[in-house]
């Protein structure tokens, strides 16, 4: 059978001949919160796999965070949990770093028997966007941004996380230290791990830096010209930095806000489009201040914003980043060079024009929010809307003249499922799969009894 995904069994045999070592593979699929669902398939597998895909059930795409199953998706009884097929994703087939006995990796995507792309898989959803931006000429190009704290496996006194010590010495710094090149020397064995990782992979990983709060790192990515394969690589650099935090003793977080006073952990989305002949149509011609391409992308964007903010913060804890001033956006503006704002563009060569699309967390799914992200600047383009003003200086005071986004978890998923251009966006059936999701995993929270209901409430009611 032809693989849906363009995956060839060469590929699997070339990598079995160059690596006779490996006696194992982690198939990975991607659901509808980010996590890696799959299986891990022997040596002799591999071949069938690439020739014919793998049975896994329907139901895999969903489940809640903690891995339950949701009925409301549809996806659970409703179809007799049959299997459908998952294929590999070509140029993911890699060898994984320091694992003993060694093994591999491949990440998949799911499609029905009859090779159909299935409907409730995200990084079919994101494809989608792209071919109906490549219907325009346009090629999406982008890289993501990965924020996240290194915290010790031990909790405080008070039974909190904490940031991690230096994996070097031992040596621990409750200060912020951020841009601090000293305060990563403390890391940087894992670190070198990550990046020899990341190079096994293919992933293009680049800078590192020590962010606005104590144990919170940045690390960035090389821009892409094909966007899914940008997505990959935010999915593929997450379980490099958490395998290879583990190895080192100390535990990679990738909440949006671990620990209340400080900052909160962001994705951020850079992105371009370069028409047939290669040209970024967001750089400014001749004349121009800003090119009207980017402009109705902003505008776009901006409008869509509120109603697409559960892709954005899609957890209870995603809405606690959100705060005033704390580098995380609380208003659908935009400006340039200016971090304060939801969407920046960023200063620089006129050739590298782009949006820094700000608002995600690190616990954001990258295909939704690529998706949601591409569909916003299609209907900006599309509709010729307008972004407004462009924001400048502090960002945060635009709060009260501009419309604003939901105000918690809840009022975003009322949002977004009354979204009809999230509905486009995402598809039908993922629209439906994700909010219901959604839905399942906010009464989960709301009905829990916690420790701050008994700090509250135990003695004063």
């Amino acid at each position: 059978m032809t693989s849906p995904s363009g995956s060839m069994p060469s590929e699997a045999k070339a990598f079995l001949d160059q690596h006779p070592q490996i006696e194992a593979f982690d198939i990975v699929l991607t659901d509808a919160n980010g996590i890696g669902r799959g299986k891990i398939v022997r040596r002799h597998e591999l071949m069938s796999i690439y020739e014919g895909g793998r049975h896994m059930p329907i139901s895999i795409l969903g489940l809640d965070i903690t891995g339950e199953d949701v009925h409301e998706t549809g996806l659970i009884w409703d179809s007799g949990d049959g299997d459908l097929r998952a294929w590999p994703i070509p140029g993911t087939l890699t060898p994984l770093f320091g694992t003993k006995p060694p093994r591999g990796q491949v990440l998949m995507a799911m499609y029905h028997l009859d090779g159909a792309p299935m409907t409730s898989d995200p990084r079919l959803a994101l494809a989608r966007q792209v071919e109906a931006l490549a219907k325009k000429g346009l090629h999406p190009a982008g890289a993501f941004e990965l924020e996240f704290f290194l915290l010790s496996n031990e909790r405080d006194a008070e039974g909190k996380v904490q940031p991690a010590r230096a994996v070097l010495d031992g040596r621990k710094s409750g200060k912020t230290e951020v841009y601090s090149v000293d305060h990563l020397h403390g890391m940087e064995p894992l670190f070198s791990d990550i990046y020899a990782a990341a190079k096994q992979q293919g992933v293009p990983t680049e800078t590192v830096i020590s962010e606005y709060a104590p144990g919170q790192y940045e690390l960035t990515l090389n821009y892409r010209k094909d966007v899914m394969r940008a997505a990959d690589d935010l999915i593929l650099l997450k379980r490099i930095v958490r395998a290879q935090a583990r190895r080192h003793g100390v535990t990679a977080c990738f909440m949006a806000k671990p620990i209340e006073k400080y900052a909160g952990s962001g994705m951020h989305f850079h992105v371009s489009l370069l028409n047939g002949k290669g040209r970024n149509v967001f750089t400014e011609t001749d004349g121009e201040t800003r090119s009207l391409p980017l402009l109705q992308g902003l505008g776009g964007l901006i409008q869509t914003m509120a109603e697409s903010m559960l892709v954005f913060a899609p957890h209870a804890n995603s809405w606690r980043r959100f705060v005033s001033q704390s580098y995380a956006p609380v208003a659908p503006t935009w400006g340039v060079n200016n971090r304060s704002v939801a969407l920046r563009v960023p200063a620089g060569d006129a050739k590298s024009r782009r949006i820094e699309h700000r608002p995600s967390g690190v616990d954001a799914n990258p295909y939704l929010v690529a998706a949601t992200v591409l569909a916003g600047i299609v209907k900006g383009l599309d509709e010729g809307l307008d972004p407004g003003p462009e924001t400048t200086g502090n960002g945060y005071e635009a709060v009260e003249t501009r419309t604003t986004m939901p105000v918690d978890w809840r009022a975003a998923i009322e949002a977004a499922k009354a979204s009809s251009f999230l509905k486009g966006a995402l598809g039908e059936d993922l629209h439906r799969t994700f909010v219901a999701i959604k839905q399942s995993e906010y009464l989960r929270v709301a009905r829990t009894v916690s420790e701050l209901d008994y700090h509250l409430y135990l003695h004063e009611v």
